[in-house]
């Protein structure tokens, strides 16, 4: 009997190997379903975390060559509580709110769309192509949406500093820089902004991906808890935090009020080596850790989410 063939029912075989399939081959995620997912996860994050990003760009602002104005994070949270109230610490929220959106979908989005062109025959993404598939999504959102929005962020919280703020709303500020400086004004510091966004997502997805694939092993579909994507989420923000964070500063420099000081991004960087010495370059990395991994976090965890519940809905295998 062992030699003779073994007779297998033609109405079994198919059922066996469409049961079979899903568990060999990692499931993609339709692009239009990252974009939704990444403006809905990027909305939702930003009015949570945004404290911290205040906080963060009050202190590289805070230029060591004048008098400081802040002591640290608790005295430049106290400041500001004490001048403006608990709503002071959400200046300029509108603008990174309107901003955070399209970002957050682009991200998702680009790095879905290249992701499923680099995936192996079984549908894993390794760590190597997950680095370059954040790069690409990284220069997208920063050439696209970052650029523009953090350029109007600085300049609002920078111009709340100042001794009669000019800009009354988000509005009203895109139209006073657009009528002053043009365009061009929006797109100060894009050579930082794309050398910070890209590291930022390269390093982001890089972590992402590789714990990804160690926490799956040989099942690319095994389902992750939301807490555990969320942990994987804040390593990811830790690192690219320490990875970066002087490209920030520079970053934050060139669009402040005060760019006009600066010829380029590396006469950005000489000029603060030379007049603050390399500490300078990570002011801000305490309130910046905490609301990148936060951020990463909170972000990973809603997205993840929101793809499941658009995998019921919205069929497109």
């Amino acid at each position: 009997m062992s030699g003779q063939p073994r007779f297998v029912s033609p109405f079994f075989r198919p059922q066996c190997l469409a049961a079979a399939a899903p568990a060999g081959k990692a499931k993609f995620t339709h692009p239009g379903k990252a974009i939704l997912a990444g403006g809905i996860a990027g909305g939702i994050e930003i009015c949570i975390t945004f404290p911290t990003e205040y906080v963060k760009t009050q202190l590289q602002l805070d230029e060591k060559a004048n008098p400081p104005k802040y002591k640290g994070v608790v005295d430049c949270v106290k400041q500001t509580v004490n001048g403006h109230g608990v709503r002071g610490l959400y200046r300029g929220l509108s603008s990174l709110l309107y901003g955070s959106i399209p970002k957050a979908a682009v991200r998702f989005g680009v790095f879905e769309f290249l992701s499923n062109k680099m995936r192996d025959e079984t549908g894993k993404l390794d760590s190597k192509r997950g680095f370059l598939c954040g790069l690409g999504a990284g220069v997208a959102e920063a050439v696209v949406v970052v650029c523009p929005m953090e350029t109007v962020k600085v300049k609002f919280i920078h111009d709340q500093t100042s001794a009669n703020p000019k800009y009354k709303g988000f509005f009203h500020g895109v139209r006073e820089i657009v009528r002053t400086e043009g365009l061009r004004g929006t797109y100060q510091g894009l050579t930082a902004t794309v050398l910070k966004q890209g590291s930022n997502q390269a390093i982001r997805f890089y972590v992402m991906t590789s714990l990804r694939n160690w926490y799956k092993g040989d099942d690319p579909n095994k389902a992750i808890n939301p807490l555990i994507t969320g942990m994987f989420g804040a390593v990811a923000g830790a690192v690219s935090v320490f990875g970066n964070t002087p490209l920030d500063v520079i970053k934050t420099r060139m669009q402040g009020l005060e760019a006009h000081k600066y010829k380029s991004t590396m006469d950005c960087a000489v000029k603060i080596m030379k007049h603050e010495g390399p500490r300078a370059f990570y002011k801000g990395t305490v309130p910046r850790l905490g609301r990148v991994c936060m951020d990463v976090a909170i972000v990973f965890i809603i997205y993840e989410e929101v793809v499941k519940v658009l995998n019921v809905v919205w069929k497109t295998d």
